[in-house]
């Protein structure tokens, strides 16, 4: 029977791809370009690159949130100083939330029944400020950020020191629900816990990551958390 379930934030309880739209739009505005389609889904490409680098441990994560506007505006053609532009995305992105489907609905049918977390390698004061948004940290048992606890997912590391702070935490009991396959899947492999791929687009699996589960919606994930 699962006890302890660990979600991921973006993209799995909350539209980071929306917030990330708002957010960029309004940055870009500010230092003269315009938030085309393309410009979007480019700085969607080279962010999501920078994420993928800082999970294999190549890249620091105050360089992920550096290098992903300074090799966008090189690629615009633009001279801009990468570090200001960094701050107001993150300003702006720290504000406001947009809920996935079915979201509100699972964290209630949750709360109450299972020891719930969120793990998250998302910045700490964007992931605090939209936490504080949406309302909803008093229905979680604990919440880890990665870049507080020092480790990121999907390394062992980062679950040991979220397993250490739980009572009486057993991993055979546990279960990871996120849209990554490379960090939440992996990490949730990696820890020794059940793991479930929040799959809602049918993407095809082009990665040697296996999950435990595969879910299109986060209702059935709530159906299937029944059956464990």
């Amino acid at each position: 029977m699962i006890e302890f379930v660990f979600l991921d934030m973006d993209d799995t309880i909350l539209d980071f791809h929306k917030a990330e739209a708002v957010a960029l739009a309004k940055t870009l505005r500010a230092f003269g370009v315009e938030p085309t389609e393309e410009v979007v889904q480019r700085y969607s490409e080279i962010n999501a690159l920078q994420w993928q680098r800082l999970e294999r441990g190549e890249l620091t994560r105050a360089q992920v949130k550096l290098y992903r506007f300074r090799y966008l505006f090189e690629e615009l053609g633009v001279s801009v100083d990468a570090e200001s532009v960094r701050v107001m995305y993150e300003e702006v992105l720290s504000h406001g939330h947009y809920y996935m489907e079915g979201a509100e609905a699972l964290l209630s049918e949750l709360h109450g029944k299972y020891k719930l977390y969120i793990a998250s390698n998302g910045t700490t004061a964007v992931q605090k400020g939209r936490i504080e948004s949406a309302g909803f940290a008093p229905l979680f048992d604990g919440i880890f950020l990665s870049e507080e606890i020092g480790y990121v997912k999907p390394q062992k590391e980062f679950f040991d020191a979220c397993f250490a702070t739980i009572p009486e935490f057993d991993p055979s009991r546990a279960i990871i629900l996120g849209d990554s396959l490379t960090s939440d899947v992996q990490g949730g492999n990696n820890a020794g816990i059940l793991s479930c791929w929040f799959n809602p687009k049918g993407k095809e699996n082009r990665t040697d990551v296996v999950p435990s589960f595969e879910v299109r919606t986060l209702d059935a994930f709530s159906q299937l958390l029944t059956t464990l």
